[in-house]
């Protein structure tokens, strides 16, 4: 796993949620990123994506002292994204996450993708 303590406070977040098909980008490397980690996962359904998001929030905010800037998604929670500055966490349902494919966005990234728990 990554060695950022802040990768690691939102993995476990998601994987306490049973959040599945973690994967970690590091886009430290590209020029044009609009941040330096992007963290993708999904939920089977609206509540478990919810329910991966405020994990991840509170884990982060116990662990780092650190809020996100922004979330966005939680009204429908088929895609909710949370803004942390230099990390962004992508929580979808799996249909959604297929139909945006964010995973692709970044192709260049180095990825590292986390087992599932199960």
């Amino acid at each position: 796993m990554n060695k950022n303590p802040i990768i690691e406070s939102i993995v476990k977040g998601i994987q306490e949620k049973k959040g599945k098909n973690i994967r970690v980008a590091d886009l430290t490397q590209i020029d044009e990123a609009i941040c330096s980690y992007i963290v993708i996962c999904e939920g089977n359904s609206p509540n478990q994506v919810s329910a991966i998001s405020d994990e991840v929030e509170a884990e982060v905010k116990k662990s780092m002292g650190v809020s996100p800037l922004h979330v966005v998604g939680q009204n429908n929670c088929i895609w909710v994204a949370m803004d942390y500055a230099d990390v962004m966490v992508h929580v979808f349902l799996p249909e959604a996450r297929e139909f945006y494919d964010i995973d692709n966005l970044w192709e260049d990234a180095i990825t590292n993708d986390i087992p599932n728990l199960d």
